[in-house]
């Protein structure tokens, strides 16, 4: 039976026609993760429950209980997602190796109760890319490099083990993380679909924090319907996270796009300065696509861009947030110094150094800085109302596209959702093509994107041996 490239919907089929069983798709995932991971180091730890798991989504089916369209489906988590089961949450960082969570994350309750099988965990640019400027996409110093299965190619970052491992086909889906790319990244050069929502549809509760301002998770799947099913559960307020407020009544009611017919697009004309020749060629014929097909495509400048290219926001956050992610923990570490110090006394848990940790150690952990709070609300504003809103509004656009993640930033400051989807393969390797749109407009970006999708279906399968 082939079970390679499968879509939640053709596993539920055969589910539903007794051709497959979860314990039996389960199977097929670890026997790929056994043979292939060893290479690719997508996968960090795995679930020892997980056939258990399957199990009993198996016999739930048979008594007449199916949970939700994810019920028996087997997916990864990135590292830096709490369990609360055997397994760590490390975010790749050795000071955190033995960091056992005690509660599930509240994403991860979520799809736990949608009847999801959790697999493993994936790997990632630990601490989610922020603890070195040096660090490479996909290593971690607990799980080592991940490795592109498309080729010598990067992987994107920071979800990279989530993206490779969708990719790699050890999961029908997996979660990752994004405070600025690092989902769009590693769904990209993976050429596999990645979804960063609005910050606050999904709760952060139990991950792993970089920015409030702008952390969230999302889906990485082969195709856009899996993510819009993986999203759809996710979605919902928590308490213990002010942000989801927003998430009590989230539209999640989706249109089919049939054509791109009268759609205006407009992108950053800047940032294609910034792409290869290869991926120049995968972006223009993308553009010409969407052109032929009805749509018009706008270049346009953002006026004040200099007023949000830096990280300092992020770097007053990490402090504030890791600190009191740590304090609880059964850890040797209870903050952001005391990791700082353990790995000055363990030289081998950062070959690539620890500069970003370092700098972000610098502010008060307070959030009460001039220097922060004008940095937080240049942000907002010139990603927001000087930023999307303005061009959506004056030009008329039915979303800003970009190349890759190459555009990601100024969505990921303003909090507001984007999604890319499979455009083609360079030089580079795989590349993509994003949507993204104001806050709370996941379901529009995602039906442009399904048609995309549709109308300009490249994705090829990496071809392991």
């Amino acid at each position: 039976m082939n079970l390679k490239n499968l879509t939640i919907k053709k596993i539920q089929k055969m589910f539903e026609g007794n051709e497959l069983t979860s314990v039996e798709l389960t199977e097929f995932y670890l026997g790929r993760i056994a043979n292939y991971n060893g290479r690719l180091n997508a996968i960090i730890e795995i679930n020892p429950d997980a056939l258990d798991i399957a199990f009993k989504m198996d016999q739930e089916r048979k008594n007449g209980k199916v949970r939700s369209p994810l019920h028996g489906i087997p997916f990864v988590i990135k590292a830096n997602i709490d369990t609360g089961d055997k397994m760590r949450t490390s975010a790749g960082a050795i000071a955190l190796k033995d960091n056992y969570a005690e509660k599930d994350a509240h994403i991860v309750k979520l799809l736990r109760k949608a009847g999801a099988v959790l697999l493993g965990k994936a790997n990632l640019s630990e601490f989610a890319n922020f603890i070195s400027f040096n660090l490479p996409n996909g290593f971690s110093a607990v799980g080592g490099q991940t490795k592109n299965p498309y080729g010598d190619y990067d992987t994107g970052g920071s979800s990279s083990g989530s993206g490779v491992a969708v990719a790699a086909d050890f999961c029908t889906f997996a979660i990752g993380t994004e405070t600025s790319g690092s989902i769009l990244s590693p769904a990209s050069s993976n050429s596999c679909v990645g979804l960063k929502p609005t910050t606050g549809s999904i709760s952060r509760t139990g991950i792993i924090p970089i920015s409030h301002s702008q952390d969230t998770a999302g889906p990485i799947t082969r195709t856009v319907e899996d993510a819009y099913l993986v999203f759809k559960e996710v979605v919902g307020y928590d308490k213990k996270d002010v942000k989801t407020i927003i998430a009590k009544d989230y539209n999640l009611k989706r249109k089919e796009k049939k054509s791109f017919k009268n759609k205006k697009f407009g992108y950053h004309k800047t940032i294609i300065n910034y792409l290869s020749e290869s991926q120049k060629i995968v972006w223009e014929e993308s553009i010409k696509m969407l052109e032929a097909n009805g749509a018009e495509v706008i270049p346009f400048e953002y006026e004040d861009m200099n007023r949000i290219s830096n990280i300092n926001t992020l770097l007053y956050e990490f402090k504030y947030g890791i600190n009191n992610y740590l304090k609880d923990k059964k850890l040797e570490v209870k903050s952001l110094t005391d990791v700082i110090k353990f790995n000055q006394r363990n030289r081998k848990a950062i070959p690539y150094g620890q500069s970003i940790l370092l700098k972000a150690n610098s502010t008060s952990g307070y959030l009460k800085e001039k220097e922060y709070l004008e940095s937080l609300l240049d942000d907002r504003k010139y990603s927001r109302e000087e930023g999307i809103d303005k061009k959506i509004e004056e030009l008329g656009l039915d979303a800003i596209i970009s190349p890759a993640n190459f555009g990601a930033m100024v969505p990921a400051k303003a909090g507001y959702p984007s999604i890319t989807v499979p455009a083609g393969y360079t030089d580079e390797g795989p590349f993509g093509f994003t949507f993204s749109h104001k806050a709370g407009r996941e379901t529009e970006i995602i039906s442009l994107a399904e048609l995309f999708e549709k109308m300009h279906d490249v994705r090829k399968l990496p071809e392991l041996k």
